[in-house]
């Protein structure tokens, strides 16, 4: 896969992983215990969160890039954090908003990606195995850190609030990090697929990428859907909190 083509393959993964999550996340956030100027700032928090998870997991391919060799997000300015450099205004902005005020059961969108040339990583063999990996990393790193804080220190919260925001943060970031995972093109996993399989498999290889859209589709709904457990289970690990 190209450059260009690997770039193009990642503008779809931002809400994608949130298809179910956002009608499920309402279980998790009691209402009651909110005031109502909380519950018009929930949707903005909602979409900041989901804007920076998605910009730290692509900065993260970008600065693991440049630590091996490719300066292409380096030189093009997004290794950043400012989530300007990577707003889409009509996959980022428009559509989730759009999508948050008909009430819609699930939230789509997407993001610039951040590009980076496997031909120019210094490891060839598993150079791009490890810029896959260091964006569902950054997912797991987040997700661990507002879930110790939770877990460690829960008095220092004086709202109901904080807790809750803080679970959709983790939860948002599990999911993030799995479903990413998977090995199916164009997902960050099918890397680590194509990284370690032996050459008499090469046929599976372009198997799957030729027929990685329809496979993608499966995916999503046959067996996207039963991450929900393991998503949960995690969730009780980092946290000590049952869902």
């Amino acid at each position: 896969m190209t450059a260009k083509q690997n770039s193009r393959c990642r503008h779809y993964r931002f809400f994608s992983a949130l298809r179910t999550l956002s009608h499920r996340l309402i279980i998790y956030i009691n209402l009651g215990n909110i005031s109502s100027m909380e519950t018009l700032l929930l949707p903005i928090f909602y979409i900041v969160v989901l804007l920076y998870s998605v910009v730290i997991h692509e900065v993260s391919h970008g600065l693991m890039a440049d630590s091996l060799g490719d300066p292409t997000a380096k030189n093009l300015g997004r290794l950043t954090l400012n989530p300007l450099k990577h707003l889409d205004m009509f996959g980022s902005v428009l559509l989730p908003l759009l999508l948050l005020m008909i009430r819609s059961p699930f939230i789509i969108g997407y993001a610039k990606p951040v590009p980076y040339n496997p031909h120019n990583l210094n490891d060839k063999k598993y150079g791009p195995a490890k810029v896959a990996l260091a964006g569902p990393a950054s997912n797991i790193i987040l997700a661990l850190i507002f879930g110790l804080s939770l877990r460690l220190m829960p008095d220092v919260f004086t709202s109901s609030l904080i807790p809750q925001l803080f679970s959709f943060i983790i939860l948002l970031n599990l999911v993030l990090a799995i479903f990413n995972l998977f090995p199916i093109p164009p997902l960050d996993g099918h890397w680590l697929l194509m990284t370690f399989l032996p050459a008499r498999f090469n046929a599976l290889k372009v198997f799957l990428y030729r027929y990685s859209l329809p496979l993608l589709f499966v995916f999503l709904i046959f067996i996207f859907p039963l991450i929900f457990p393991l998503v949960s289970i995690l969730y009780r690990l980092i946290t000590g909190i049952k869902l």
